[in-house]
């Protein structure tokens, strides 16, 4: 899968070091605290802890993070974990070092603001019943970052650094609530990608999920998608789309991408026979929409050693 990164962040202007270790850079709005972290020499156990949920995402370094009651991970660029109030972390940063810093940014949020979004979003576009509902899942705490998430990260950065008087914080509020709706679809394409098995049988979202993966080698037809689904097709696509952060025809481009990235690295057949097998009925389409998805042909990506 491809990691979106959030753009470094150029604030010497504003920032004088004052530790070599965790120093931070605070900006403060209405509805949230934008911090910027940088770490210049390799330290193990620092401790931080953030009064309200906070959303944090790597830019540059590793770091290895710990959490209550749970095993430590790398956390690398990319990726993003979000937390509740008086979380206590732990990190070690194996690789910092001076002229070559960690850097993270860390957003902490108002809960009037995460409590209004959720609002909205259950009034306005309520998720069909077994679908789940709009919130945010504590549980689903380390992920990747999708282009979306990503986006709505680094403008929020750009307005930061840009945007001057009253009008920035107004411009903040919008950016944020949409990084939190982003941030909901991420974790429900993570709970159906982990479970849409065991879900299908009284879930028509993990229903449909299961059919599309099931069926991706092969043509898929969407209005047959809506119907397991038990939806009319414009109704399916308005809902998938709003829960899923991508239309149906998007995750399945995705997901034969996927499909195609194992085939590459794990089997012997060349271009042509891949861009087949995983449903692609167009050789130029198929390298295309892999570029744009990875960043690489296929080509080069099978015969790299990095993956």
């Amino acid at each position: 899968m491809k990691k979106h990164l959030i753009d470094t962040f150029p604030f010497n202007e504003k920032r004088s070091l004052l530790t070599l270790v965790e120093n931070r850079t605070s900006y403060s709005f209405d509805s949230c605290e934008l911090n910027l972290f940088e770490t210049h020499q390799t330290v193990e156990n620092v401790n931080l802890v953030f009064d309200h949920f906070v959303f944090t995402s790597m830019l540059k370094g590793k770091k290895i993070m710990t959490l209550p009651d749970r095993p430590s991970f790398e956390y690398l660029p990319g990726e993003s974990v979000i937390l509740p109030p008086g979380e206590l972390m732990n990190i070690d940063f194996p690789e910092a070092e001076k002229g070559n810093p960690t850097q993270c940014i860390a957003l902490t949020i108002s809960d009037e603001i995460i409590l209004d979004t959720v609002h909205k979003l259950k009034e306005l576009h309520p998720k069909e019943d077994s679908w789940g509902d709009w919130d945010i899942d504590p549980s689903i705490f380390h992920m990747n970052n999708n282009f979306d998430l990503a986006d709505a990260i680094n403008r929020i950065v750009r307005i930061t650094k840009s945007e001057k008087g009253k009008i920035k914080d107004i411009m903040i509020d919008l950016t944020l609530k949409e990084m939190l709706v982003r941030l909901m679809q991420t974790q429900a394409r993570v709970v159906f990608e982990s479970s849409y098995n065991q879900l299908a049988g009284n879930n028509s979202l993990a229903a449909a999920i299961q059919f599309i993966k099931t069926n991706l080698r092969n043509n898929i037809d969407l209005g047959k998608v809506a119907e397991v689904a038990c939806m009319s097709r414009a109704t399916f696509f308005k809902k998938f789309k709003e829960s899923m952060g991508q239309t149906p025809a998007h995750y399945i481009l995705k997901e034969r991408i996927k499909l195609a990235k194992n085939e590459l690295k794990n089997t012997s057949q060349n271009i042509t026979a891949v861009c087949y097998s995983c449903g692609f009925e167009n050789l130029s389409h198929f390298i295309k929409a892999f570029k744009q998805e990875t960043g690489y042909t296929p080509k080069s990506f099978q015969t790299s050693k990095t993956f």
